[in-house]
């Protein structure tokens, strides 16, 4: 299914969707006209939230403009409807002559109330009688719509039927020559121009077109603009609809992936069964819920049942409605000038996806586990770019996401294929720049280096000679890997400068030197050793220490005594001495055995820690 198809197909089933020719609009005020066009009163529309947001309704389409004037039916800007705009607006007597001048025409022939009260209100307006207190400043560069006043409380003026069968006329009267639509396959009359989709991240605020032709480059056989790719009103605006909707920030349906807004959406015959894969598919991604921050009991069982995925329990058993027949797409878009290029498109079957991503899960399955086990598609991508600690919270520059990087990660994690060679390199080198190493990226770091060593065939065996599929699951002190080795060593390492001299120092070994022992380890280990020998260890050792957890002197000579021969059996352990260099599946394989190492519970009179900084995916 194209797909501009499957968008169509779900502006079928969308909740309180807009009829064809309306569009759900942000409308600031109403004028309330008597029936011979005296202003009655002018009502204030906006909410009473401390940005005054305009209200949300729907109202007849509006027209796509660019640097032509072209007036809205029955509503528009106070620039086109009362000749009133901000200190920098142009054009205002030009705009507001055309909205008389067209609604003059359109309302000729009208017998209805509401309309000849329009039409009388736009022949007698001067823009000098804008003048408190009728007229508030508040309404300048605001939309506008009408009322009658003893009718203002049923509808505005286009919800009139009146104004409805004239706004029908008036789109078949300037509707083109049926043809067949691309879309549907039937005949009718050729979008010219597609509306514009709203919402995009970085696009023009006004909106962008998905599908435009606008240069005579693009003419065919002479065809011009949407007669080169044929689909039908209808169909332009059922995908711009959705679009528009999907991309709203609590639409449920939107996640931001680098600089691509992705929505994604689910078809099938069951229309509550299209909804739950939806629901399943955000929780996946990493969408806000639909009912704002606050997460759904439907929410909370669904992370359960991936944990159970996870597990190796097939969706079959978990969900067997969503296993067969539900289909599920993938949308990203990006900014592109005046329009929107499509970075991504993937559509797939609902099962398929569940268990590609049991395989994520699995992949960057890790132990001590993040807070929430099940972290999206979303907290990974935002873990390429860097990080800072901000209050005790962790925060990431989402602006910095890589795009290509991101975008090969979604292809990566959704079809179940190898992550991208340079993602790695690129986890690597945020932690030798910025010192983050929080417990979703150490376990994407762990989840790409097992990916690759299970398509390779180089995962570890168990007795039994069948692959060890929980290799770098957990702290491992059997497993020979000298990467994983000497991040264990590094771990010790610090472990005994703080329990010698506490928390309270300025800059730990891991902030000094973990980047440069996890590349070059052999330059950088001989010193570390040397100098936790002479001074940490000698300090415990002689009872000194400055960290809270040690009781007395005899517990600080313990700990000396634990840490001492765990760092001397380690680094014996190790047949030849560290290499002066490590590649980069080296450098991630020593990170993730300093992590295990640095927050397991070790029986070396230490106290267990808990991982990193408070995580927040908050993004930039």
């Amino acid at each position: 299914m194209s797909m501009l198809a499957s968008l169509v197909r779900a502006y079928d089933r969308l909740p309180d969707a807009p009829p064809f020719g309306f569009s759900a609009e942000k409308i600031g005020f109403c004028v309330v006209l008597n029936d011979d066009g005296s202003v009655a009163a002018v009502e204030d529309l906006r909410g009473d939230d401390k940005k005054r947001s305009p209200r949300m309704l729907l109202v007849p389409q509006a027209v796509k403009r660019a640097s032509n004037i072209a007036p809205n039916f029955l509503w528009d800007k106070s620039s086109y409807v009362l000749g009133i705009a901000g200190e920098d607006a142009k054009r205002v007597g030009d705009v507001h002559a055309a909205f008389r001048a067209r609604h003059a025409e359109w309302l000729a022939d009208s017998d209805d109330r509401g309309l000849l009260a329009l039409a009388r209100f736009l022949e007698r307006w001067l823009p000098d009688t804008f003048t408190p207190p009728l007229w508030p400043e508040e309404i300048r560069d605001q939309n506008i719509v009408f009322a009658l006043a003893d009718g203002y409380r049923e509808g505005f003026l286009h919800d009139r039927p009146a104004a409805r069968a004239l706004w029908r006329r008036i789109g078949a009267a300037g509707a083109s020559d049926p043809q067949t639509c691309l879309v549907t396959g039937d005949a009718a009359p050729v979008a010219r121009l597609h509306p514009s989709v709203k919402g995009v991240w970085g696009a023009q605020s006004s909106g962008a077109s998905l599908v435009s032709f606008n240069l005579d480059a693009f003419t065919s056989y002479g065809h011009e603009q949407g007669d080169n790719a044929p689909v039908s009103e209808a169909a332009a605006f059922a995908y711009a609809t959705v679009l528009n909707r999907y991309l709203d920030r609590d639409s449920g349906h939107r996640i931001q992936i680098g600089d691509a807004s992705t929505v994604f959406w689910a078809d099938c015959s069951e229309e509550d069964l299209a909804g739950l894969a939806e629901l399943w598919a955000g929780k996946m991604l990493g969408a806000r819920s639909k009912a704002g921050d606050a997460e759904t009991l439907v929410e909370s069982q669904i992370e359960n049942n991936l944990l159970a995925l996870r597990d190796g329990k097939p969706l079959r058993e978990i969900a067997p409605r969503l296993a067969q027949g539900v289909r599920i797409f993938l949308l990203g878009l990006s900014p592109n000038a005046a329009r929107l290029s499509v970075r991504f498109y993937w559509e797939g079957d609902f099962g398929t996806l569940a268990q590609h991503y049991a395989d994520y899960l699995r992949d960057v399955a890790m132990e001590p586990a993040p807070a929430r086990p099940v972290f999206s598609i979303r907290a990974a991508t935002l873990r390429t770019a860097p990080a800072e600690i901000r209050n005790g919270q962790l925060k990431y520059d989402g602006d910095r996401v890589s795009p290509l990087l991101s975008g090969e990660l979604l292809r990566a994690i959704i079809s179940g294929a190898r992550f991208p060679r340079a993602l790695l390199g690129l986890l690597v080198l945020r932690v030798r720049s910025d010192h983050v190493l929080d417990r979703i990226r150490i376990s994407l770091i762990k989840g790409l280096i097992l990916r690759d060593m299970r398509l390779d065939g180089r995962l570890p065996k168990n007795a039994d000679g069948s692959d060890n599929k929980d290799y770098l699951m957990r702290a491992d002190p059997d497993d020979p890997n000298p990467a994983r080795r000497l991040g264990r060593l590094f771990a010790l390492i610090e472990r005994a400068q703080l329990a010698a001299l506490g928390d309270g120092i300025n800059a730990t070994v891991k902030d000094k030197f973990l980047a440069a022992a996890a590349a070059t380890p052999g330059r950088v280990f001989p010193n570390l050793l040397m100098n936790a020998e002479n001074h940490h260890l000698k300090r415990l050792r002689n009872g000194h220490s400055d960290a809270d957890w040690i009781k007395d002197a005899d517990h600080a000579r313990r700990v000396a005594a634990g840490l001492g021969r765990d760092i001397g059996q380690l680094w014996a352990s190790l047949s030849d001495a560290a290499p002066l260099q490590h590649s980069t599946e080296e450098q991630g394989l020593f990170l993730v055995g300093y992590y295990q190492e640095r927050y397991a519970r070790r029986d070396t009179g230490t106290p267990g820690e808990e991982p990193g900084p408070a995580e927040n995916d908050t993004e930039e």
